[in-house]
């Protein structure tokens, strides 16, 4: 068999449908954020303005997380060294957890390498130990949940989004003395809209069954310390399971859990994902830690992100853009065509000097292509302005924007 034909022509496929995925070369710069160097294929670099990113805060680039990193490098080096269980545990680690489950107001929390590992580990993990148990999943949970579920190998019913209706016809035929685990996101990042936990909280009380949460795109963002949409609603004490992330508003990398402490110590003692990963470097806990920190007493940062989400989603409603309709800070821009979307990107950044990543299937079903854009604390209101203007350009005067969506 001829290999490298076989996955060349596979290549190709992605290429006939428009969704083969061109990465962007980025060069960050520290407080420019959200500009950075584009470095184009041609050899050519330019300043362009990031609107696709989740760093939503600006915390990647704030000093007092960089300082915090520096300082953790110069006292314990680059790497942990090892897996958790073998010299990886160091005290950045143990400090970061203790500051999550303090955070999240859960007995324990438990890091992991990304946000990806921690739901594949954890869903994965708890539904294994929980023999026949069946799992509820949102159509819409982020892949990392649904490789978690596949691989515990349980039952699983998956709900129409967010239909709470369909998720109590579902829990009602399912036997009563069989284990249940709801898994839902909070914020919703392609589609932008919330789940409603409360609800959820409910439907988990009358019929028994575990909650795990996924706050990843909504840590940092919601809720008065910025703990996330169940602080935001008032029911942190009744999800189980809450998984995070420290790579989205904390502007770092990693992933966790909190909740009560057997069901962490359990995922810590059973989990593969976890077990077997060499932990994150001391560096990127302590910057995580600092940065939680800092944001349970901050508010600007969420305040000029908010002005700015507002700014952006009246200036689409104005000019009769087709986004999709949320309550979070994450605003899809439908194209609905791969090859379109990929263009308007283009237009962008070649005529405009902007970056959105368009987002094509399998992220998004087909026939929803998007750009999904993000306007973060960092950005001003004269950039987001200027991000409009160039749609609107492009929505009535090129004819590309109209002809992608029509």
């Amino acid at each position: 068999m001829d290999y490298n034909a076989f996955f060349a022509d596979k290549i190709q496929d992605l290429k006939k449908e428009g969704r083969y995925r061109i990465f962007a070369t980025m060069e960050p710069l520290a407080g420019r954020f959200p500009e950075a160097l584009y470095h184009a294929p041609d050899g050519t670099c330019r300043a362009v303005t990031v609107w696709c990113s989740n760093n939503y805060l600006g915390m990647g680039q704030n000093p007092v997380v960089m300082d915090a990193m520096k300082a953790a490098i110069d006292r314990s080096g680059a790497g942990a060294g090892g897996t958790r269980n073998i010299s990886g545990t160091t005290i950045y680690h143990v400090q970061l957890e203790e500051t999550m489950a303090r955070l999240h107001g859960k007995e324990a929390a438990l890091v992991f390498s990304s946000g990806y590992v921690s739901n594949e580990g954890a869903l994965g993990t708890l539904g294994k130990l929980l023999r026949d148990c069946v799992v509820f999943s949102d159509e819409l949970n982020h892949a990392s949940m649904i490789h978690g579920i596949r691989s515990s190998r349980q039952e699983k019913q998956i709900y129409r989004h967010l239909d709470m209706d369909h998720l109590e016809d579902l829990l009602k035929k399912a036997p009563a003395n069989k284990p249940k685990i709801i898994a839902t996101e909070s914020v919703y990042s392609m589609e932008g809209d919330i789940a409603p936990l409360d609800r959820i909280c409910d439907l988990a009380e009358q019929y028994g069954a575990m909650t795990y949460v996924d706050e990843v795109h909504a840590v940092g963002m919601y809720g008065p310390r910025g703990a996330g949409i169940a602080e935001r609603l008032g029911v942190m004490d009744r999800i189980d399971v809450i998984e995070g992330t420290f790579g989205k508003a904390y502007g770092v990398v990693g992933g966790y859990i909190a909740g009560k402490k057997e069901t962490v110590d359990a995922v810590r003692s059973y989990a593969p994902g976890f077990i077997f990963t060499t932990s994150m470097p001391p560096a990127a806990a302590a910057g995580a830690r600092s940065s939680v920190e800092y944001l349970m007493v901050s508010d600007k940062e969420r305040a000029q992100q908010r002005r700015n989400v507002a700014h952006l989603k009246a200036r689409l409603d104005d000019a009769g853009m087709p986004w999709m309709r949320g309550d979070s800070h994450i605003v899809p821009l439908i194209v609905g065509e791969p090859s379109c979307c990929k263009q308007v990107s283009d237009l962008l950044m070649n005529e405009y000097d902007i970056y959105v990543q368009p987002i094509n299937y399998p992220t998004v079903p087909r026939g929803t292509e998007r750009l999904r854009l993000t306007a973060t604390g960092a950005h001003s209101l004269a950039q987001v302005d200027l991000l409009c203007d160039a749609l609107t350009a492009m929505w009535r005067e090129h004819g590309v924007f109209r002809h992608a969506v029509g």
